[in-house]
């Protein structure tokens, strides 16, 4: 009789701790599924993840869930000094977008009117683009959620003072209402405070060098979906911003003033056949 209840006790607890393993397993699944939730222990392909945009950089694809950026919702840009490199960052995602749906490209509030042939040169189809200029914070704000929310927008904009963590959350739920992409324009200093934006990208201006033509930008990704954050590690630009620029003080100049100036020694019937290498100009 007690070895009966020893084992009817021994045996039960077990069952029942299987089936609630069972049952708090299939919650969690249901999490995932129905709320956008994710698991930081890896990057996992769960819902949205695999409509995203490929960034243009492998080295920064291969650190995003999806390989890409969020097909929606909120990216927030940290940083402290413009034009270190962050809209070439975005600009091959926005030229996919400018050709593949007819949808805006909504620029709010941007620091500096943004340079047509700049945007042309790195494929945006200028007709897509749109900048607004509210007044004052509660417009922007207003502007920012309705343009997610939209629709009418593949991607937006936005170059905050500052937001409040609701705020954030009110955006990204935007955003994933009307399947757009944000991205925020941050200072470095938020990235201590907490945020319900999916993807955050501490940015930094990489060092000149002489050793090398190409602009760098070294990313930190301090959070993102489906995985924990990584350590800094550097994006290249296929530019030639780095190029020293040669001191010509320094190179000596021959002068001509005392010699004549030759011409090639053809007739006119014969100038066509002068190579362009023999002109003195």
């Amino acid at each position: 009789m007690i070895e009966e209840v020893i084992e009817a006790a021994s045996i039960r607890p077990v069952a029942a701790l299987k089936t609630t393993v069972y049952i708090n397993s299939m919650k969690v699944s249901t999490l995932l599924q129905q709320t956008g939730m994710w698991r930081a222990s890896k990057i996992e392909a769960v819902d949205g993840i695999t409509r995203a945009t490929p960034t243009g950089f492998d080295a920064l694809d291969r650190e995003l869930a999806g390989s890409g950026w969020p097909a929606s919702g909120i990216v927030e840009f940290l940083f402290d000094q413009p034009g270190i490199g962050e809209m070439r960052l975005i600009s091959p995602a926005l030229a996919r977008l400018s050709r593949e749906q007819s949808r805006w490209l909504l620029w709010v509030s941007p620091p500096h009117l943004p340079y047509p042939p700049a945007l042309a040169r790195a494929g945006i189809d200028l007709s897509k683009v749109l900048i607004a200029k509210p007044e004052n914070r509660s417009d922007a704000l207003w502007t920012l959620e309705k343009a997610l929310a939209s629709q009418s927008c593949s991607a937006v904009l936005a170059w905050p003072q500052t937001l409040r963590p609701k705020e954030i959350r009110r955006l990204q739920v935007a955003g994933k209402d009307g399947g757009c992409l944000g991205i925020l324009m941050r200072p470095a200093a938020t990235a201590q405070e907490s945020s319900p934006a999916e993807l955050r990208m501490h940015l930094r201006g990489a060092v000149a060098s002489p050793l090398r033509d190409t602009s760098e930008l070294e990313v930190e990704i301090i959070k993102r979906r489906g995985g924990w954050a990584t350590e800094p590690f550097t994006i290249r630009f296929g530019d030639e911003l780095n190029r020293m620029t040669p001191d010509f003080a320094e190179i000596p100049v021959e002068s001509f003033r005392d010699e004549p100036l030759q011409r090639p020694s053809a007739s006119p019937g014969e100038f066509d056949a002068v190579r362009t290498s023999d002109l003195p100009f």
